[in-house]
């Protein structure tokens, strides 16, 4: 079977690239992010409306529109703090001119990459960070008994500036959105060690302990699931590395159709308790008192 390329370009004005699809006709994320970094979607211009049209993307994988992809030239999404691609490029050349002053005496550090996909390999983590700067290394953290991934490995670069610009920004990774960030040791040491337990609210009775764990398997390893009984509206999840659990923390997820709240588990601190309580509806809010 002939491989099928479609056509994608930052704007429509400009030069487009041939982006292969799938045997299915489909296009994954990441092949799109591996030549745009950033990228988060596609949309078109339709022939009909002259309206710009989104294209469908479910779990990573973008969809063809109902007429098949065509001729048409799909143009690139970014995030919204990214915005427009020719202001990123502009806040890039201001990091660039300031970083000049101190990158002779800056050294690059291995940065931790957070919710890696189970099957993806440092092969594959070389060719997507490869599209940032010259990458000296890669690993992914595996379970010695099963050589299951963890779901998180490590890179470094060759330059401080390529190390910047990707702790900047969120990564598409094999269809799942992963987050780097420099490890625990590497921080000031006014920074605290995060706790790698997390606070779950908002869930609902029919969130069973097999259901958080196998929900939270996908950003790394759980050591632990714990929900309070009787039912009080919230659980406990620990990670056996606190990097997951911090970077989760703030996040709103959705567990079967429900949206959760996740912030860091502080029992001992009644003050950050209480502040959690704010903002959360009453029968949540209840339980603070």
């Amino acid at each position: 079977m002939a491989e099928m390329y479609i056509r994608v370009a930052e704007e429509e004005n400009e030069e487009p690239m041939e982006i292969p699809s799938e045997d299915d006709g489909t296009v994954l994320l990441s092949t799109v992010s591996a030549q745009f970094p950033g990228a988060c979607g596609l949309r078109y211009r339709s022939p009909i409306s002259q309206c710009m049209r989104g294209v469908r993307l479910v779990e990573g994988v973008l969809h063809a529109p109902e007429n098949g992809w065509g001729n048409l030239v799909y143009v690139v999404n970014y995030p919204k703090e990214s915005a427009l691609p020719d202001n990123k490029r502009k806040m890039d050349e201001i990091d660039a001119s300031s970083a000049k002053i101190k990158r002779g005496d800056q050294k690059t550090s291995d940065l931790i990459v957070l919710g890696l996909p189970w099957k993806t390999t440092e092969q594959d983590l070389k060719d997507y960070f490869s599209t940032f700067g010259e990458v000296i290394m890669v690993q992914v953290k595996r379970d010695v008994k099963t050589g299951n991934s963890k779901g998180f490995g490590f890179v470094r670069f060759a330059e401080w500036e390529t190390q910047n610009k990707v702790i900047a920004q969120r990564h598409m990774i094999d269809g799942r959105w992963c987050d780097c960030k420099l490890p625990n040791s590497k921080q000031g040491p006014d920074e605290p060690m995060r706790s790698r337990k997390v606070f779950v609210g908002r869930c609902t009775e029919d969130m069973t302990a097999d259901d958080l764990r196998q929900f939270f398997l996908q950003y790394g390893e759980v050591t632990d699931v714990f929900i309070p009984k009787p039912f009080r509206a919230f659980a406990f999840v620990t990670f056996a590395d606190d990097q997951v659990a911090s970077s989760l923390c703030g996040e709103d997820l959705i567990i079967k159709g429900v949206s959760v709240h996740i912030s860091n588990a502080e029992p001992k601190h009644n003050n950050s308790r209480q502040m959690f309580c704010l903002g959360r509806r009453p029968s949540v809010a209840a339980l603070c008192g």
